[in-house]
């Protein structure tokens, strides 16, 4: 299974480094992910290449205009037999989530458009676009680096783009729940150790010891995931009356006399 991300924005030299390095370079190489990037000053009718005007109604800075959007979707969806799904990055639409990330990587292509200045025309979002996403609340300067994160994030659920088989399991949001720490050598640095049962070589022990920190870690940092996790109703008494060790908390957390 591959995938085909059409990028549609007013400034493509800002994913010639991100799309050309490390993973996604090489989910390309192999031919698993296709990323093609399009200039909407292209499809822009006037000699200025004009692509945004005042909003109607008065107010601040500029909206982006319907007529080269409208123009340049049509034209790029005819660039493969994919139909590809249509997806306007702005802070109005739903919140990019590891559930919506696995939807996403099922689709054979994806059209993004990325916004700019004070957003779209309505009309874009209401006839053009399929639907619209959002990395979190706050505010850019425009949809290209919420694009790559997408990008990024969406290209690492399909088959092979990792390698390993099993590299997804257990990261942060698996399951609703974030990931256990994690260790390397040396087994104490500084005089900070390891924990023991990391260093037992006895499996079932540290996978306990793993899906316990996955429990507790989730109900410190991200306690609203635990609603959607599927806990045993063991694990659920054992959660409600385990105290955070202090090693789960970040330093912001943690008491004055910790």
């Amino acid at each position: 299974m591959a995938i085909r991300f059409d990028l549609l924005t007013l400034f493509p030299e800002m994913f010639d480094g991100p799309l050309n390095q490390s993973i996604l370079k090489r989910a390309q190489d192999d031919g698993l992910v296709e990323i093609a990037l399009h200039q909407l000053r292209d499809w822009a009718s006037d000699r200025h290449k004009t692509v945004d005007d005042y909003p109607f109604g008065g107010g601040p800075g500029m909206v982006m205009k319907p007529e080269p959007l409208f123009t340049a979707v049509e034209e790029i969806q005819s660039l493969s037999q994919s139909r590809a799904e249509v997806i306007l990055l702005t802070p109005q639409g739903r919140r990019l989530e590891s559930s919506l990330v696995r939807e996403l990587a099922t689709l054979p292509r994806l059209l993004l458009i990325c916004g700019r200045y004070e957003g779209v025309d309505e009309r874009v979002r209401k006839h053009l676009v399929d639907r619209e996403i959002s990395i979190g609340d706050i505010v850019l300067s425009g949809g290209e680096l919420p694009t790559l994160m997408l990008i990024d994030a969406v290209s690492r659920h399909i088959p092979g783009v990792l390698g390993a088989e099993d590299a997804l399991i257990e990261e942060s949001f698996d399951q609703n729940l974030l990931e256990y720490p994690q260790y390397t050598r040396p087994a104490k640095f500084r005089g900070w150790e390891v924990p023991d049962v990391l260093l037992s070589g006895h499996h079932a022990r540290v996978a306990d010891w793993r899906r316990q920190q996955r429990l507790l870690r989730t109900r410190s940092r991200r306690p609203d995931l635990l609603d959607g996790a599927d806990l045993s109703d063991q694990e659920q008494i054992w959660l409600e009356s385990e105290p955070i060790p202090i090693e789960t908390l970040d330093a912001g957390e943690r008491g004055p006399l910790d």
